[in-house]
């Protein structure tokens, strides 16, 4: 008799999200994410450019060029449609890092019912990017 054991199926690991934002300048976004968050470029293609990445420790957002908004910038505001959320350990620390940066937040720094300390910035493209962190 053949003895099939079963084994043990092994599961995927999900390694890291890499949210694509919709930008319609990639050097331009580029700029912001470098000067006023404080991220790196790893990346720019095309010419002109019409995809690049940057990165801050682990976070990576990818830019993607478009001639027109992908999304409804009024209903963006209305319903607050976050692009990407990105957590760290002190939200409060890189807050003030941001104003310091003069960035222009669509939500101050706050504390959620749940614990989370978060704040939301607008890069200039209108997308709406989500830091969530513990409270200290």
């Amino acid at each position: 008799m053949n003895d099939k054991r079963a084994e043990p199926l092994s599961k995927p690991t999900l390694l890291s999200a890499e949210p694509q934002l919709f930008v319609s300048d990639v050097r331009a976004s580029c700029e912001f994410y470098t000067k006023k968050l404080g991220f790196m470029v790893a990346f720019i293609y095309g010419d002109p450019p019409f995809y690049g990445q940057v990165f801050r420790d682990g976070a990576r957002l990818n830019l993607r060029s478009l001639d027109e908004p992908a999304i409804n910038p009024e209903l963006r505001d209305r319903e607050h449609l976050l692009s990407a959320s990105i957590t760290l350990d002190d939200a409060k620390q890189l807050s003030l890092e941001f104003k310091s940066a003069g960035v222009d937040f669509h939500q101050e720094l706050k504390t959620e019912s749940w614990g989370a300390r978060t704040f939301i910035v607008c890069d200039p493209d209108g997308n709406l990017i989500l830091f969530s962190g513990q409270e200290l």
